[in-house]
């Protein structure tokens, strides 16, 4: 399922997204964005993967990591 949303960009950023479809290195302005926000929410879900790091102790199996991880979906890109 998708939902399309209105975004104002800076201009710079609209001249980005522009270039990189001109560019071909995506089949629109919305993969770019989509790209873009992919990336922020993989970023968001390393942080929380620190997170859970830092309140391991070094004896520890990383099971509370592993929880994590089991939820999170699985991107290679």
């Amino acid at each position: 399922m998708s939902m399309q949303i209105a975004v104002r960009l800076p201009d710079e950023l609209a001249q980005f997204v522009d270039a990189e479809v001109t560019a071909g290195h995506a089949p629109s302005r919305a993969a770019v964005v989509t790209r873009a926000l992919e990336r922020e929410q993989r970023y968001r879900a390393a942080l929380a993967d620190i997170e859970i790091l830092k309140n391991t102790q070094p004896d520890d199996d990383f099971d509370a990591l592993a929880r994590h991880a089991a939820h999170r979906p699985l991107d290679l890109d």
